[in-house]
């Protein structure tokens, strides 16, 4: 699929981040775009920009929906087929994620469970939920959002990520099966699996926004204990001071990012018209991906990791 004007494509997470810098890349080029998020104040955004740059006819639809229940993803099926008219798609993004859930020892099990199933289950609800539309098609692409989260399970010693990380790792491998899965049934369909480093989204604050209920609830003995085991004492810091320090964070996240989103979209739809079935988007992730396949047996000690930061290669 080289071009995408007159394609008809769904974007999951279309409200913010990358989904929205899909959006408009794609609207851009003359697709047709429909968009689900659980933020229709923010899909708001991204629609009333599309439509600014979309080429006269070029339509763009947006739909509340929750990826990790199989109804609202239904829903959203019949939505498209309703709003854009249409009984077949071209393009499926599975880009819908979030962060959290860290330790299945003695974390919060509502937290866990809700960010592998958005993550993992938000794939696989949206390809069944799609599949029959892609297969109307004159030729499809599927593109699920991994992470380099889904070759190395880690964000540092200290720090459990086991259901961000697990997600990611079944996105992959599903990604991988289907290919084969797609050129024996439906070889009109191509997939490729997403694996970005740190890209400059606001996944932070939207994770803590649907884990907690608002994106200013932050479990300060949570942030505590958890910058302990990293070596963080904040002890002799107040309450406010360490519900500062997150925000900190969270907009370094964001701000500091060596990718941005827009730059993310435009590797992600390069690898499509390539039809390369494994998208690393960022320097970081092509350098992180280079260390663990040198070293897969080490890549989880406490020197592959200070190893790891002192690297600079992807800032050159």
């Amino acid at each position: 699929m080289k071009e995408f004007g007159g394609k008809t494509a769904v974007i999951t997470g279309g409200g913010t981040g990358m989904g929205r810098e899909l959006a408009l890349q794609l609207v851009a080029e003359g697709c047709n775009v429909a968009m689900c998020d659980v933020s229709a104040e923010n899909m708001a955004e991204t629609r009333r920009r599309c439509v600014g740059e979309a080429p006269q006819g070029t339509r763009v639809a947006t739909f509340v929906a929750d990826v990790s229940v199989e109804d609202q993803m239904l829903a959203f099926a019949q939505a498209v087929k309703r709003d854009l008219d249409t009984d077949h798609i071209h393009l499926l993004f599975n880009n819908a994620g979030i962060g959290g859930g860290g330790s299945i020892v003695n974390g919060d099990r509502a937290q866990w469970d809700k960010t592998f199933n958005v993550c993992w289950f938000g794939v696989y609800y949206s390809t069944r939920a799609f599949l029959p539309l892609l297969l109307k098609a004159s030729e499809g692409h599927i593109v699920n959002t991994s992470s380099v989260n889904g070759f190395w399970a880690s964000i540092g010693p200290g720090r459990p990520h086991t259901a961000y990380c697990a997600a990611k790792f079944a996105v992959k491998g599903f990604t991988e099966a289907l290919m084969t899965d797609l050129a024996v049934n439906a070889p009109h369909i191509k997939c490729s699996v997403v694996m970005p480093g740190h890209i400059g989204t606001d996944i932070v604050t939207n994770s803590r926004k649907i884990l907690s209920g608002s994106e200013t609830a932050i479990d300060v003995p949570v942030v505590r204990k958890a910058l302990a085991a990293q070596g963080l004492d904040l002890s002799g810091q107040c309450d406010d001071s360490v519900r500062a320090l997150v925000e900190a964070q969270a907009k370094r996240f964001h701000d500091d990012a060596p990718t941005t989103a827009a730059e993310a979209a435009t590797i992600i739809l390069d690898g499509v018209r390539a039809e390369t079935w494994r998208i690393l988007v960022g320097k970081d992730a092509e350098f992180l991906d280079a260390r663990v396949r040198e070293n897969p047996q080490g890549a989880y000690s406490p020197a592959f990791y200070e190893a790891l930061v002192q690297g600079t290669q992807w800032k050159v």
